[in-house]
C-alpha cells in the first residue's frame, strides 16, 4: 500500500466521520439536516397518536420501518457473501485487472486487503441494520404502553413520560438505520479504490457531495420545512 493509498483511506474515514457528525444527533449547523428534521417529525407523530384510540395506522408505520430495516440487513448479508466469493476468485480477477489499462494494479495482496475492507463495511452495515431492527421491535412494544386517548385516569406528565420513551427509542433505532444506510452509500465510493487511490478519493467526494445535498438542500427537506420549491 502506497502513501497515496493511505491518504485516500484517511480521507475516506475523515469524510465519513465528518458527514455523520453533521447529519446525526443534535444539530451543529444553523441549517438542520434531513435526518434531524425527521427526528422532530417522529416526535410529532407519536404525540399525534395519543389522540387516536384506534392505532392501526401507527402499527402499520412501525411494520413498514421494520420491514425496510430487515430488507437492508438481508442485502448486507448477500453483499458479504459476494465479497467472500470475490476472494475465492482472486486468481481470475487478478488476471483481468492486469489487462485493464485504466486500473492501477497494486498486486494480489493489496487487492485482497481492499476486498477485506469492503467486507468489513458490509459487516458493519449488517450489525447496524440488525440492531436497528431490534430497536424498532422494542419501540413497537413501548408503543403498546401508550394510553388510550379516552383514558383520563393517568396524569398528563405520566403520559408524556411514556410518549418520550417511545420517541427516544424510535429516534435511536432510526439513527442506527441511517448509519447502516450511510455505510452502504459510502461503499460505492470505496469501490473506486479498486481502480486506484485517486479514483477512490474522487468517488468518495462525489458520494459525500450527493449525500450532503440530499441532507441540506434537497426537495425532500424543503417539503418537511414547508419551503417553496425554487
Amino acid at each position: 500500500m502506497t502513501s497515496v493509498d493511505i491518504i485516500a483511506l484517511l480521507l475516506f474515514v475523515a469524510l465519513w466521520v465528518g458527514y455523520s457528525w453533521l447529519t446525526s444527533g443534535d444539530p451543529v449547523l444553523p441549517r438542520k439536516s434531513l435526518n434531524q428534521v425527521m427526528a422532530e417529525r417522529r416526535r410529532d407523530w407519536i404525540y399525534n397518536s395519543l389522540k387516536r384510540d384506534l392505532k392501526m395506522i401507527d402499527t402499520q408505520i412501525m411494520a413498514g420501518l421494520q420491514n425496510g430495516t430487515a430488507f437492508f440487513a438481508s442485502t448486507s448479508i448477500f453483499a458479504i457473501g459476494g465479497c467472500f466469493a470475490l476472494l475465492g476468485a482472486t486468481d481470475r480477477v487478478d488476471a483481468v485487472f492486469r489487462d485493464l489499462a485504466f486500473v492501477e494494479y497494486s498486486g494480489r495482496a493489496a487487492f485482497e486487503s481492499k476486498v477485506v475492507g469492503l467486507t468489513a463495511l458490509f459487516g458493519y452495515s449488517f450489525f447496524k441494520f440488525g440492531w436497528s431492527y431490534r430497536l424498532f421491535n422494542y419501540c413497537t412494544i413501548l408503543f403498546g404502553t401508550l394510553p388510550m386517548a379516552s383514558d383520563t385516569s393517568m396524569p398528563r406528565n405520566e403520559v408524556e413520560r411514556i410518549a418520550e420513551n417511545v420517541i427516544r427509542m424510535n429516534i435511536i433505532a432510526a439513527r442506527h438505520f441511517n448509519a447502516g444506510l450511510r455505510t452502504i452509500f459510502l461503499s460505492i465510493g470505496y469501490l473506486g479504490w479498486f481502480i486506484g487511490p485517486y479514483m477512490f478519493m474522487a468517488s468518495t467526494l462525489c458520494v459525500i457531495v450527493v449525500l450532503m445535498r440530499r441532507q441540506f438542500f434537497s426537495e425532500a427537506r424543503r417539503a418537511l420545512m414547508d419551503q417553496p420549491v425554487p
